[in-house]
């Protein structure tokens, strides 16, 4: 099929995962615009206070490299083999994430994002559209109608499918809502977050250990800091919006200045402009997004956040939106089936698996905040790794499965579970079995 025989295909949203998507639909043939809101960031200024890096692990660099970009993104990758806890008294340890080798990466937003807009557009059949915001949408047409930003202008492309990939709050989202039998929930944490930053020392070096996600967990609250390649870091503070301490609880320079030297005391020597950004950065909410169907017939589809917005706890955000592209593209390309047929599929294949990561990001996030210092947590890990050394093929830890391996996550989650059970068994088979053998060897002695 030559490439104007190929269906037309509108993304709406030209972030991370609308950027790769035109890249897999671009290599495949199809025709592509793709338009953004925003401007075009490979000309414009990094937004303060919105995330400036993020991290990568298999599933995004499985997609990453069937785009052959791969090479060009780990240039500038930061590997994280594991994490260092930091206790309220400053002292450091190291956990590792998974084996020897096994690491996750910082990488930078705005650094793949421009990698992947350039690249999508090499391909004569891609054009990359900004400062276009999605009004209206006919989903029985494929057809949008965009506004430009500062105008009153109006744009109405028409097309064969259109494709949401434009975030949490997504405009065709929104108008799929409206379809009879569309099921959408939002749930927030009560938890929000704020970004700061550790700025790199003089000459560009790292003030703190480089090949780690630093976190500080406090109970109900943590901070957590993730290099970048100048030698700065990313520093989160995910916090309650309201009550005891809290985002609400801090008015003044004095009040920041307290806290962070009530809970963070080792990171203050380490921010210079810490009261500065804490009130120049916005605190922002965390939210879940879940909907259903992903799909309309052949005309629309939603991907990453317009499908299913997932709170950052396990660093699989991007990484769903990025395993969301790789599906669809098998199901457009590779399956066989007719576009009805391949987008109802990719929702089928895909729904539970958002829903899964969805489940285990919120579920990290306790155990992130709470456990990660604790013994008994500790313990776990231990057992986990020791099993999995034991059985590699048979007992795979789930963080390992999620981060380091293409195991579907609801799988991941089942075989989690099952996995749990079998453990659970082997310590009461243990314990019988001790018992029995003291009970042996009393009646021996007597």
């Amino acid at each position: 099929m030559s490439v104007r025989e190929q269906p037309k295909m509108i993304i709406v949203g030209a972030g991370l995962g609308g950027a790769l998507l035109a890249n897999y639909l671009g290599k495949a043939g199809f025709e592509v615009d793709v338009f953004e809101k925003r401007g075009d960031i490979r000309t414009a200024e990094i937004v303060a206070g919105r995330s400036i890096n993020l991290a990568l692990s298999t599933r995004g660099i499985h997609a990453l490299t069937e785009v052959g970009v791969i090479d060009e993104v780990m240039r500038e990758a930061i590997p994280m083999p594991g994490r260092m806890v930091h206790s309220v008294g400053g002292d450091l340890a190291f956990q590792p994430y998974g084996r020897d080798g096994q690491s996750i990466n910082s990488v930078s937003r705005s650094g793949l994002n421009i990698i992947l807009l350039n690249a999508a557009e090499k391909y004569g059949n891609v054009r990359l559209h900004f400062d276009h915001k999605c009004v209206d949408l006919d989903p029985d047409t494929a057809t949008v109608e965009f506004g430009r930003s500062g105008t009153n202008e109006r744009t109405t492309v028409s097309g064969d499918t259109v494709i949401g990939c434009d975030g949490a709050f997504s405009a065709v989202r929104n108008r799929m809502q409206r379809l009879d039998r569309f099921d959408y929930s939002i749930q927030y944490l009560e938890h929000g977050y704020k970004e700061l930053v550790i700025p790199a020392a003089q000459g560009g070096g790292f003030r703190m250990e480089k090949n780690a996600l630093h976190i500080w967990p406090r109970r109900s609250f943590m901070m957590i800091a993730l290099p970048n390649a100048d030698g700065s870091y990313t520093v989160t503070c995910f916090w309650p919006l309201e009550g005891e301490r809290s985002f609400d609880k801090l008015k003044s320079e004095e009040d920041v200045l307290r806290y962070f030297g009530e809970h963070f005391a080792d990171a203050v020597p380490l921010m210079p402009t810490l009261t500065s950004d804490y009130f120049a950065n916005p605190t922002s909410s965390l939210a879940t997004v879940r909907c259903s169907p992903w799909n309309y017939h052949d005309k629309v589809a939603l991907l990453g956040d317009a499908a299913h917005a997932v709170v950052p706890f396990y660093g699989q955000g991007m990484i769903a939106a990025f395993e969301d592209c790789t599906i669809l593209h098998e199901c457009l390309v590779e399956s066989g089936l007719s576009r009805t047929q391949a987008l109802a599929k990719y929702h089928a294949l895909r729904k539970e698996n958002g829903d899964a990561i969805a489940d285990l990001a919120i579920g990290n996030f306790i155990e992130m905040r709470d456990h990660v210092g604790s013994p008994a947590f500790l313990r776990k890990k231990k057992r986990q790794k020791w099993l999995h050394r034991l059985f590699p093929k048979h007992y795979v830890p789930l963080y390992t499965m999620v981060s380091f391996t293409r195991t579907p996550y609801a799988e991941a989650v089942r075989r989690a579970v099952t996995q749990d059970r079998f453990v659970a068994r082997l310590k009461l088979a243990t314990a019988s079995l001790a018992v029995l053998i003291v009970v042996l060897l009393l009646w021996i002695g007597l």
